[in-house]
């Protein structure tokens, strides 16, 4: 689940944390981005990605419950100018959703470099973190929903919200599928996530982290330093049975507090069913917004703290920031990132 390296077991290594997930319109594509190993801790963190893990996109078609596509990357270990060579499987049918199948490879590359393959271009690197949001503001939302408490802003005031993730930086992995991909054609309603997995011991993979919706770690689990959280191990379509119920009490507490629910119990089910299972919905082909009214996918412009913070809060919360503090961290074509 998104964190941005929060917790002090991502900061010793952020390679297989996951900080965002975008998925939007290209260019007569659909565009996967998944962000990873953020610099916001200023730790002495290791650059790059994993070379013993694995980076997946998964993408569930027409409402199915279980991934019909997986793209699948490796990561091999970094060179002498600082750059790896990745591979990138497809993985479709059943095969999408067994971690022993190999699927079948249709691009190869290096870091920091375009590639192509069969129907996809691909760039992979560190990037500006096109991610923003004030952690003092989240600190008194997260704090309310943990204590199901009246949201107390004494401390923070719009007109000096500042992003906390300015400067920083990401490794980013940008992957544009053509709307030739039989699977992904214009007008194919889409669910998404991503997640990394680690090699083990005994041969298999251990899912490490996954990412649907944004901000549902800092929102929900904050405190959960070590990851002892379920939520990040299992599958989304076991979220709702699983999770629902801690979700929508959560939500049910803070709108109470807050008197902004007249049915605390029946708006925290709504929005318990609204994030899980946890996926980023997509028309492809459409434009992208991750907004009040319309959930549909995630732009890098969207201001998805501020959408979540008022979903949660049933009720508008401003974040007192604007897209125009990253603009400088998108780009109006491939790979629609910035490289740091």
């Amino acid at each position: 689940m998104s964190h941005h390296l929060d917790t002090p077991l991502a900061a010793q290594g952020g390679q297989l944390y996951i900080d965002d997930l975008f998925v939007f319109d290209g260019d007569r594509a659909t565009v996967f981005v998944m962000d990873v190993n953020s610099s916001v801790t200023r730790a002495d963190i290791k650059r790059g990605f994993h070379a013993e893990g694995r980076y997946e996109f998964k993408i569930h078609v027409n409402g199915t419950e279980l991934e019909d596509l997986t793209y699948r990357f490796a990561f091999g270990e970094l060179d002498g100018d600082g750059k790896q060579a990745f591979q990138l499987y497809e993985l479709t049918g059943s095969d999408a959703r067994d971690d022993a199948a190999m699927g079948t490879p249709i691009a190869e590359g290096r870091t920091g470099e375009m590639a192509t393959g069969t129907n996809v271009r691909i760039w992979a690197g560190r990037i500006t973190d096109p991610f923003f949001v004030d952690l003092d503001e989240l600190a008194t939302i997260n704090g309310a929903v943990k204590d199901g408490s009246i949201v107390d802003r004494s401390s923070w005031r719009v007109d000096q919200a500042k992003n906390s993730f300015a400067g920083t930086t990401v490794e980013s992995i940008v992957l544009e599928v053509s709307h030739d991909e039989p699977l992904l054609r214009d007008g194919t309603e889409i669910g998404v996530w991503c997640r990394t997995l680690l090699a083990t011991d005994a041969g298999g993979w251990r899912q490490i982290n996954r990412a649907g919706h944004p901000m549902m770690w800092p929102i929900f689990w904050p405190h959960d330093t070590d990851f002892s959280n379920p939520a990040n191990a299992r599958h989304p379509s076991r979220d709702l049975a699983e999770d629902g119920e801690e979700i929508a009490n959560a939500v049910a507490g803070v709108v109470a507090a807050n008197g902004t629910a007249p049915d605390p119990q029946a708006y925290g089910w709504s929005v318990a069913r609204q994030l899980y299972p946890d996926l980023l919905s997509y028309t492809v082909g459409t434009a992208a917004n991750y907004g009040f009214a319309v959930r549909n996918g995630r732009a890098l412009a969207d201001n998805a703290p501020e959408v979540m913070f008022s979903l949660v809060l049933n009720t508008g919360t401003t974040s007192g920031l604007t897209p125009e503090v990253t603009k400088g961290a998108r780009a109006s074509s491939f790979p629609y990132v910035v490289p740091a």
